[in-house]
């Protein structure tokens, strides 16, 4: 009897662990995150980002592993959100187009447009959440 209560109070910690640990986003979830961001980037970036992410010199900056796209998130969401009309440096280069707020979009388009960014054009970063969108869209 001793035996499975000790055994009991060993595994009980281990199940309370196993409840809290955060499990990975699947596969699927991923894949039609990227879809969905991938479609609004077609209808609304694409024209000025380009195809490729690569932009146009001079006028449209780069996605392609810049720290606009792959640092501070709050920074990139706020692009997003207001528009930049300023002229922004990016890896020595300058670009000088103004970008038009797209606040009409819903904070789940933003969110996964801003994760196929950060994740497309052979780059590598963490999701954007809708969170993340919803508490910066409401600090404005």
């Amino acid at each position: 009897m001793r035996k499975l209560i000790f055994s009991l109070l060993l595994l009980f910690p281990l199940h309370i662990l196993a409840q809290t640990v955060k499990k990975p986003v699947s596969a699927t979830a991923a894949n039609a995150t990227l879809a969905k961001g991938k479609a609004v980037y077609t209808q609304y970036c694409m024209p000025c980002h380009q195809v490729d992410g690569g932009g146009v010199q001079g006028l449209n900056p780069p996605l392609l592993k810049t720290i606009y796209v792959l640092g501070y998130q709050k920074r990139l969401i706020n692009i997003i959100l207001n528009g930049l009309n300023q002229e922004i440096e990016i890896d020595g280069d300058i670009y000088a187009n103004p970008m038009p707020a797209h606040n009409f979009l819903t904070d789940l388009q933003v969110a996964d447009v801003l994760t196929y960014v950060r994740n497309g054009f052979n780059n590598k970063a963490s999701v954007i959440t809708t969170a993340q969108v919803k508490v910066i869209r409401a600090s404005k």
